[in-house]
């Protein structure tokens, strides 16, 4: 039961935050983008910190030292929303490659698409494939980093689903580097399930994979090589 309230009063407080958020966001749009970023992303702080104090839930993060200094793709597993919300504190400036239908949710999505998202839809995928790769390209030349999970939805512990192409060819075609991130967010924060339990979510930075002279094959194997060599248990 005390598990049950404690998750019930998190979401109270961040869908009351979304309330504010989606009002300041039409508010500043005539703002650069990066104060915009800087602005909106105080919703992603304060549902960390908010889960914290309701639900006991932290992180730990390991390999920051092999966060690069320029722009990146980042291609990570993806268990929970949790995921989402904690890498706008655990990485520069980022956009995020999303399903289009996603910006059409109330408030959430309406704040959502004032912060240059790559929306796609995946029924028409050659279409999406070359929208990746050119705004994908873009958002980079602007100093942007990109979230792509490749699996393409969240994913539950311990199960596996086959990658996406999508960045691993922006990868290949624009010739930044990959930064592979794994983690255990799942055991805590579950796709669909309304309890958070109490504990430490695990993030693991991955060495930087040099996209240059590789085909986006080669990219996603070396991403997925390493995720499924990491050992979440017994790092940290």
């Amino acid at each position: 039961m005390m598990l049950f309230l404690r998750s019930l009063l998190f979401y109270i407080g961040i869908i009351l935050a979304v309330f504010i958020f989606t009002f300041i966001a039409f508010l500043i749009l005539p703002f650069p983008f990066p104060l915009r970023y800087k602005i909106m992303t105080g919703w992603g702080y304060f549902a960390i910190w908010w889960l914290k104090k309701t639900c006991r839930l932290t992180y730990q993060v390991e390999g920051l030292e092999n966060i690069p200094k320029t722009p990146a793709i980042i291609l990570s597993q993806h268990q929970s929303a949790w995921d989402t919300i904690a890498y706008q504190q655990i990485f520069p400036i980022q956009i995020w490659l999303l399903k289009r239908e996603l910006l059409k949710l109330p408030l959430f999505g309406w704040a959502l698409a004032t912060l240059k998202p790559i929306a796609i839809e995946r029924k028409h995928l050659r279409q999406s494939m070359q929208k990746i790769v050119e705004q994908g390209k873009l958002r980079l030349a602007e100093g942007l980093w990109i979230l792509i999970f490749p699996e393409g939805t969240r994913v539950a512990k311990g199960e596996k689903k086959r990658y996406g192409i999508g960045g691993a060819m922006l990868a290949a075609q624009s010739g930044y580097p990959v930064v592979p991130v794994a983690l255990n967010s799942g055991e805590f924060w579950a796709p669909k399930v309304f309890i958070k339990y109490p504990g430490v979510i695990k993030v693991i930075i991955g060495p930087v994979i040099e996209s240059k002279g590789k085909s986006y094959k080669e990219i996603n194997a070396l991403v997925e090589k390493w995720i499924n060599s990491v050992d979440i248990n017994t790092t940290i």
